[in-house]
């Protein structure tokens, strides 16, 4: 009879068990901060692309602000120069060229537009890409220029309504044939070389004239203020965006 011996396998150590643990777990661990790292570049790589795109944005818009305030310096004139003429004793010895020249200035508000160019901005904001910037002070100042934006864009909104009502009357006083003939082919006004006529106006209606030109004015120094102030804020921002990524 044959006796079949069974084999004894040696029982492994609890210290082997322990070896076996350590290194998956430090396998595991070590993949898992290899990932972070490998995300982490990634993002810093994107963080410095944002900052490079945001960096060319904001230098475009202050080269806009620094026109719009430019415009509403000269604009102010322009309107001031109009409101005396209407409004003094010798009206009637005024060149109506240059009051109608003036005239066509109010409503025009193409040029007075600012849109910001904020395709990175969105894109942060839109896509979380916020989260990016690490820099707390570069992130907050980007905040902060991004509600002055759209506190400035709201001022021309109202600013729109007004030169609305302002071409409401103006049929009273003008004659809108003259008015086109004083525009170019670009659009651009220029003076003519003779004083066409005035309608005749009544005192209320010079009233009305008086108040809504008013407004604009307002607004005007008010939109030129925002313009200063967001101006400032913008080169704040690139002065910090500068230093805090060595640019």
């Amino acid at each position: 009879m044959e006796v079949h011996h069974h084999a004894h396998t040696e029982r492994k150590k609890w210290t082997h068990y322990f070896w076996e643990f350590f290194m998956l777990f430090l396998a595991v661990t070590l993949g898992f901060f290899v990932e972070n790292l490998r995300e982490h570049g990634i993002e810093k790589k994107r963080e410095k692309q944002f900052i490079h795109s945001l960096l060319n944005d904001i230098t475009a818009d202050t080269a806009r602000l620094n026109n719009l305030i430019n415009l509403r310096n000269q604009r102010e004139v322009w309107l001031d120069s109009l409101s005396f003429i209407m409004n003094s004793e010798m009206f009637q010895t005024f060149s109506t060229s240059e009051i109608y020249y003036y005239a066509v200035y109010v409503p025009r508000s193409i040029q007075l537009r600012f849109l910001p160019n904020d395709g990175t901005l969105q894109q942060l904001k839109n896509a979380g890409g916020l989260r990016l910037i690490h820099n707390a002070e570069v992130a907050d100042s980007i905040v902060r220029y991004d509600v002055g934006t759209r506190n400035l864009i709201g001022i021309g909104k109202v600013e729109e309504d007004l030169f609305e009502d302002f071409r409401g009357i103006a049929h009273k006083f003008f004659n809108g044939v003259v008015f086109d003939s004083i525009l170019d082919a670009n659009n651009l006004p220029h003076r003519l070389p003779y004083n066409p006529k005035l309608y005749s106006f009544k005192p209320e209606d010079l009233h009305e004239f008086n108040y809504k030109l008013f407004s604009i004015k307002a607004y005007n120094r008010a939109s030129r203020r925002e313009s200063r102030r967001l101006l400032q804020q913008a080169e704040n921002l690139l002065i910090i965006i500068k230093r805090e990524y060595n640019l």
